[in-house]
């Protein structure tokens, strides 16, 4: 068996609802439930993915602001979403692009 360290840990009451509701339903110990989560965290900073990636949330605010800076569009928009998607992924765009064109 893995070493354990114990830790003591203040949560607010909806937490410790969350986390009995939790346990109860995937038949795991609450520290199993905290654990898992620490392991998320953890897999997520590495990555660089999620709200820890601080220039990706750049990039998407400076797209948003540019988005604004077009003002108000009457009528139909200017722009498809293929183009945003292009934008931020090319990939996606791909996907996106196959994805619309087979639903046709």
């Amino acid at each position: 068996m893995t070493q354990m360290i114990r830790k003591q840990v203040y949560i607010e009451p909806r937490h410790d609802d969350i986390l009995k509701r939790l346990s109860r339903t995937r038949g795991a110990t609450e520290a199993q439930i905290i654990r898992s989560a620490i392991d998320r965290e953890a897999k997520s900073l590495k990555a660089g993915t999620g709200y820890h990636d601080t220039q990706a949330w750049a990039d998407v605010r400076a797209f948003i602001r540019s988005l604004m800076g077009r003002g108000v569009v009457n009528g139909k928009r200017s722009w498809k979403r293929e183009e945003i998607y292009a934008d931020i992924n090319p990939i996606a765009a791909l996907h996106f692009t196959r994805k619309s064109n087979s639903s046709k």
